[in-house]
């Protein structure tokens, strides 16, 4: 029976979370689009999220082109190289490399500073001070960040794109002697408007889940300094594991047709 009561208390403790998660979201969704907006803070954060994110974005995505160009490379050297290599890189990155692998390097930096900044706040009683001041603080915290994360991660993940697939072209022209004008006709031959959207989509569900797994955890945070540490730590794993499960669900509906 003892085995029974801790697999029950780890269920009902796993539910619990999963409806203080689900009614924090429908709060922060309920306050997007409801005046007043703190543009000045929508401004900060997409610094922040957006623009420092940018530099570990770019580095990601040039070696991931470049790296899936030998690879492709290398396990298909009987075809025709030139355009297998050219069309798989287009693809991969645009489809699914840059917006996943963009979402966890930016959830990894953005979710972790925005769990440590709001879990701070908490244990200081700075967010009760600010419910205290007549300041919601679900608008002036959360909201920003859900909207400069949406808003941001589509433009990172597409300056993202067009830099992986410079990277794989600078490692097929320049490595695998592949002709540049003829890799660069590939490219543009298969690469389609949708794939381009279909990444761009799922990187505006990725920077919302990432705002929102950081606030979460900031907000929920307790304990002093450890409660903060161990908020930052479940907003990075949270948030990297969502994104990974939303990519599927979003793949299966963008790609089932």
């Amino acid at each position: 029976m003892n085995i029974f009561a801790a697999v029950g208390r780890v269920v009902l403790a796993l539910l619990a979370e999963t409806g203080k998660l689900a009614l924090f979201a429908w709060v922060g969704v309920s306050h997007l689009l409801r005046p007043p907006f703190y543009w000045r803070q929508i401004g900060q954060q997409m610094l922040r999220i957006g623009y420092f994110s940018l530099p570990v974005v770019a580095l990601t995505a040039f070696f991931t082109g470049g790296v899936l160009a030998l690879q492709i490379y290398y396990g298909g050297d009987q075809f025709n190289s030139e355009t297998i290599v050219a069309t798989i890189v287009a693809l991969g990155i645009t489809r699914e490399l840059g917006p996943v692998l963009g979402g966890l390097m930016v959830a990894g930096r953005a979710s972790a500073a925005i769990a440590a900044e709001l879990g701070t706040m908490r244990v200081t009683e700075q967010i009760d001070a600010l419910s205290t001041l007549s300041t919601n603080p679900h608008k002036y915290l959360v909201v920003p960040r859900l909207m400069a994360a949406i808003f941001t991660l589509p433009l990172l993940v597409f300056i993202g794109d067009v830099i992986g697939i410079f990277g794989g072209f600078v490692v097929g022209t320049q490595s695998l002697d592949f002709n540049a004008g003829v890799y660069i006709k590939n490219t543009y031959d298969f690469l389609e408007y949708d794939d381009i959207t279909s990444g761009l989509i799922k990187a505006a569900v990725f920077g919302f889940i990432i705002a929102l797994m950081g606030c979460f955890h900031g907000f929920n945070s307790k304990g002093g300094a450890q409660g903060v540490g161990r908020a930052t730590t479940n907003a990075v794993v949270t948030a990297s594991i969502f994104i990974l499960a939303a990519n599927y669900v979003m793949t299966s509906l963008l790609f089932s047709s």
